[in-house]
Order: C-alpha cells, then sequence, then structure tokens
C-alpha cells in the first residue's frame, strides 16, 4: 500500500501517499494501525497545523525527523525517538509552520487534495476540534 485517507467529520475523503524510501519502518508501523480515528485540534505555536497528544503508540525508531514539515506532510512522534517533547504526537501540516520538536515525517496530501487538507486546517482553526478517521487506500 502506497497511500491511506483520511475521511472528515463531513465525510471527504483527503489522500495522501506515504515516504517508503524516506521512512520504511514509520510507513509500514502506520498501515498496521489503520483504521482508527482521533479528535484533532489546532496547534498553538507551530503554525499552520493540526495535531494529536494521543496517537496510537509507534514503537519504532526515529526515521526522517525534522522540524521542518512542509505544507501537506503529516509527521509522527515515535515512542523511540531521540528527544523526548514529541513522543506519541501526530502531526498534518496543511500550510507554513515549524514543529515543536523532531518528528519522523512519512507522507504527503495527494497534490489535487490540498484544497481539502486547506479547508479542514481552517475549520478546526475556526470551530474547534474534529473527529478524522484514517483508513487504508482503496
Amino acid at each position: 500500500m502506497q497511500s491511506f485517507a483520511l475521511k472528515t467529520s463531513d465525510n471527504k475523503s483527503i489522500r495522501f501517499n506515504l515516504y517508503t524510501e524516506a521512512a520504511p519502518v514509520t510507513c509500514t508501523a502506520f498501515i498496521k494501525l489503520l483504521p482508527f480515528t482521533r479528535t484533532f485540534m489546532h496547534a498553538r505555536v507551530s503554525g499552520q497545523e493540526i495535531w494529536i497528544d494521543d496517537a496510537p503508540p509507534l514503537d519504532i525508531i526515529q526515521e526522517n525527523a525534522s522540524v521542518f514539515a512542509e505544507p501537506g506532510e503529516i509527521v509522527y512522534g515515535p515512542l523511540n525517538a531521540r528527544r523526548t517533547k514529541t513522543i506519541n504526537c501526530m502531526g498534518i501540516y496543511y500550510g507554513e509552520g515549524k514543529g515543536l520538536d523532531a518528528c519522523n515525517i512519512f507522507a504527503k496530501v495527494f497534490e489535487e487534495d490540498m484544497h481539502l487538507l486547506k479547508k479542514l486546517g481552517d475549520d478546526i482553526w475556526r470551530n474547534g476540534t474534529q473527529a478524522l478517521s484514517f483508513e487504508g487506500a482503496k
């Protein structure tokens, strides 16, 4: 599986490509977690990001890790991180931002779905939290 999707509360589907070469361990572990649902909130200090601090735990290494994610990328804080501020966190950047600490960058939104991701980020920023469901590609 090279991709996955998230479903919004209004049943929109936003697709993401996995970085299977840059983050193979993270991609494999993430796909094994699917499907799952979590309630995302807007970040306070890291820019245009929605995030959770109760991600399903990934007991994996830190790989392809940085605080500098591009718009549309997803980051994950593994349990075996070299740093501790981002353990068990997951973030989705819908615009410019910089992480609080290094996370594994493992996927990016399909270019044609970026407008949906930006709308989702703005909706959460303006209206509060939203439950998002993650599932395998169909």
